[in-house]
């Protein structure tokens, strides 16, 4: 059988953050969602590492806690039900290996709560601040139907701004997809 790599934007940042996460790391999932990206962030630092994840709404931070439990990671764990913007307040300046968002809504979710640009920009910035030097922060903007459009172009304007000798952002659009494909960007912090 024909084995075709994946192209979807979650397959390309699950395979950068793959490459770059180690043991003992500390990672921070600003939008735990169902918890997948929680659980393989706990999965890649292993037991002597811990992984911080945030959400504002109660069944994503219960599903989360739940997956965690089921898979026994737990014990390397938090999840928060506060905004991803406070994350300032859960991790030291210049500690942390990965930040990853997932932006839009929850899956299999309410459509109507939706991450937006007043809070998502804060956060980004101050994951920034958290990121160690070769730090990676990963970001899926999805948008779509009536949401998500306007905090898509803020990002998407934001991010050029970020200062070139500190960051690289990479951003990978899919160009030839219709119906509002996810944009999928890492930025490393360093050169």
């Amino acid at each position: 059988m024909d084995r075709r790599p994946s192209f979807s934007a979650l397959d390309i940042i699950s395979k950068v953050i793959r490459e770059h996460v180690k043991e003992g790391d500390l990672c921070i999932d600003a939008t735990a969602g169902r918890g997948n990206d929680t659980a393989m962030l706990a999965e890649l630092v292993g037991p002597e590492g811990h992984v911080i994840a945030f959400d504002i709404q109660e069944d994503a931070v219960a599903s989360t806690e739940a997956l965690l439990r089921e898979r026994h990671l737990d014990g390397r764990t938090e999840v928060h039900r506060v905004s991803h913007s406070e994350m300032g307040r859960y991790a030291d300046r210049g500690t942390v290996s990965c930040i990853t968002f997932n932006f839009g809504w929850l899956p299999k979710g309410d459509h109507n709560i939706f991450t937006k640009k007043e809070t998502s920009i804060p956060a980004i910035e101050a994951g920034l601040e958290l990121l160690k030097e070769d730090g990676i922060m990963t970001l899926i903007l999805y948008y779509g139907r009536e949401t998500g459009f306007d905090e898509k172009d803020a990002l998407l304007k934001f991010l050029p701004t970020l200062d070139s000798s500190k960051y690289t952002v990479i951003e990978m659009p899919f160009v030839n997809r219709s119906n509002c494909p996810p944009i999928p960007i890492v930025i490393l912090k360093g050169r």
